[in-house]
């Protein structure tokens, strides 16, 4: 155990996921069934809590698991996913992935617009908490890959609208461009400094959506995006 307590939290997750998207491949876990608390796999793989939650990102990031807030994370399985995908390789240059942002900025942008007007007290409970494990991830030196999938997924969750939902299901973890592009490691000052302004980005979108103002929602939500867009893009001329 002390050799694995000595392991970076991106691989202790990556065990998680490894051993949880098995079991419900080879049908141990089955469509439908709960997943275990979050304190009985902290128990099982000797992991924090902040690892567990990193994992079921994954997992739903995957298309694998279903979290039903103040209910539980149930297994969705294999065969339920939708017929929509973008699959990995084709995301595997710049253009592909500036593709995928401009899909998002069409969608996301209307997604938090609708947000701002549906939104629940525990969609903004689950905002709060997905900025909270964002700025908690940069902290630790990690990417926050997961909580950055999350966040963009909590508020598919606040339109109460299930096919947004559907949707960025199906894009998954892929649908963060640095998932994709930038080498796993150890965050560097520039990298951390990026993170960090897109983390504001977040809390600016979360203000917004906050206020019930869907004008603010969808121009934070297209001024996150776009960002994003338009760093890929210098990428790709320079590159």
């Amino acid at each position: 155990m002390a050799e694995v307590a000595r392991r970076r939290p991106r691989s202790l997750a990556h065990d998680v996921v490894d051993a949880l998207g098995g079991r419900i491949r080879e049908g141990s876990l089955v469509p439908g069934e709960k997943l275990p608390t979050e304190a009985a796999i902290m128990e099982e793989f000797g992991v924090s809590r902040t690892v567990v939650r990193e994992a079921i990102s994954r997992l739903q990031a995957a298309g694998l698991v279903d979290t039903r807030h103040g209910v539980g994370t149930f297994v969705v399985g294999l065969g339920d996913a939708a017929t929509f995908r973008i699959s990995p390789e084709r995301l595997e240059t710049l253009q592909d992935v500036i593709a995928v942002l401009e899909l998002r900025i069409a969608v996301e942008t209307e997604c938090a617009a609708l947000a701002a007007t549906r939104r629940t007290a525990g969609n903004m409970d689950a905002l709060r908490g997905a900025l909270k494990a964002f700025t908690t991830a940069v902290e630790e030196g990690r990417d926050a890959v997961g909580p950055d999938f999350q966040f963009h997924l909590e508020i598919a969750r606040a339109t109460q609208n299930h096919h947004f939902v559907d949707l960025m299901a199906t894009l998954g973890g892929m649908m963060i461009p640095r998932a994709r592009l930038e080498p796993p490691g150890p965050l560097t000052p520039e990298r951390e400094s990026y993170l960090r302004r897109v983390n504001a980005e977040h809390e600016s979108i979360v203000e917004a959506i906050g206020r019930a103002d869907p004008e603010a929602a969808r121009a934070a939500m297209r001024t996150h995006l776009a960002n994003s867009r338009e760093r890929r893009r210098r990428l790709a001329e320079t590159g």
